[in-house]
C-alpha cells in the first residue's frame, strides 16, 4: 500500500517562496504529480514528473515559477514554488502513479494521494 505525506505548506506573502515535500512509502520509481484545490473549485493539475525525473510537465499558470523535482534515493518529490500569487492559494496534493510511470496531467493516472498541505498566499 502506497502512502504519501506532504509537508512544507504555510502562509506566505505574495512574491514569496515555499518548498513542498512529499515522502512516499510502499512503492519506488513511481511517477508523481502535484495537484491543488481551492475552495469551491475542482482539483487541478499543477506539475508532474516521470519515474526517472527526465520529463516534467507544468500547468500554464505556474510555468516559470514552480519547479518539480525528485530524489529517488529518498523516495521523495518536491515542488519549489517561487513568485507566489494570491491565486496560488489552495490545498496542495501529492499523487503517485505506477512504477516506471510516465508524467501525466490526468488525475485518473494516479492511484495514491496524500492528505494535502495548505498553501496560503496573502496580498
Amino acid at each position: 500500500q502506497v502512502q504519501l505525506a506532504e509537508s512544507g505548506g504555510g502562509l506566505v506573502q505574495a512574491g514569496g517562496s515555499l518548498r513542498l515535500s512529499c515522502l512516499a512509502s510502499g512503492r519506488v520509481f513511481s511517477s508523481y504529480g502535484w495537484f491543488r484545490q481551492a475552495p469551491g473549485k475542482e482539483r487541478e493539475f499543477v506539475a508532474a514528473i516521470n519515474w526517472s525525473g527526465t520529463t516534467t510537465y507544468y500547468a500554464d499558470s505556474v510555468k516559470g515559477r514552480f519547479t518539480i523535482s525528485r530524489d529517488n534515493a529518498k523516495n521523495a518529490v518536491y515542488l519549489q514554488m517561487n513568485s507566489l500569487k494570491p491565486e496560488d492559494t489552495a490545498l496542495y496534493y501529492c499523487a503517485s502513479g505506477p512504477t516506471y510511470g510516465a508524467a501525466s496531467r490526468q488525475k485518473d493516472n494516479y492511484t495514491a494521494w496524500g492528505q494535502g498541505t495548505q498553501v496560503t498566499v496573502s496580498s
